[in-house]
């Protein structure tokens, strides 16, 4: 378990207090990043990898002392993807905000039983204009956007169950964004840490608000992207 606020690179977050979110690591290198970014904003991280999830006495996963939930991207599918899918369940037991990111994204259509499959087009470091409802981790984008993509799987449009929102869309109706109707449960299909993805401090930040970091998104103007295009 990596302690809160120290990134891979033995750097520290904020001194000042902020949400505490606990970020699954589905074996992924983006994962730093991401997390690199919500320190930038104020967030107090702790990263455990998917097989290593906290647990409760009864075995189940134990979220408490957490504001807020990252399910990050990674190899592989929903199913393969460690605890990732009980963590999504715990979230929505108790009402904890999650954001999934790409494989999370997935995971949590796949959890609330939408199907997951083979997009048309394998997507890696590629880059797509998108549409949203400029709700939520959407809040003040502008619409259209560049967002960028890393994924060979693709939450199917024609399974989404009445409990979610569609958000976003590619052009050609790929799901890039996903919401639920009644719990503070998200996902994106691109990565919003990527330097070719537009206002991606900016959807973390209303991320972290959703987790009690009433100034993230304050602290997210001005910052620029921590990684390179490729």
């Amino acid at each position: 378990m990596t302690e809160p606020g120290t990134s891979a690179a033995g750097g520290t977050g904020t001194s000042a207090p902020g949400a505490r979110v606990l970020v699954i690591d589905n074996y992924d290198s983006f994962v730093y990043t991401i997390v690199g970014y919500l320190q930038q904003m104020g967030a107090q991280t702790v990263v455990v990898r998917n097989d290593e999830v906290p647990a409760d006495a009864a075995g189940g996963v134990d979220l408490s002392g957490f504001d807020g939930v990252l399910v990050s991207p990674g190899p592989g599918t929903p199913s393969t993807a460690g605890r990732s899918l009980e963590v999504i369940g715990a979230c929505a037991e108790h009402a904890v905000p999650l954001l999934g990111v790409c494989l999370g994204h997935q995971a949590l259509g796949q959890y609330f039983g939408a199907t997951v499959g083979h997009a048309p087009q394998l997507m890696h470091g590629r880059t797509s204009e998108l549409t949203h409802d400029g709700r939520s981790v959407f809040a003040a984008a502008p619409s259209p956007m560049i967002a960028t993509r890393y994924h060979s799987l693709t939450v199917d449009p024609a399974t989404i169950p009445a409990c979610l929102d569609v958000t976003a869309r590619t052009a050609d109706g790929m799901i890039m964004g996903l919401a639920h109707r009644e719990l503070p449960l998200h996902g994106v299909q691109f990565h919003p840490e990527s330097v070719l993805t537009e206002n991606g401090h900016l959807m973390l930040a209303h991320f972290l608000e959703l987790c009690d970091g009433r100034d993230a998104v304050v602290r997210s103007k001005g910052l620029v992207p921590l990684m390179t295009a490729g």
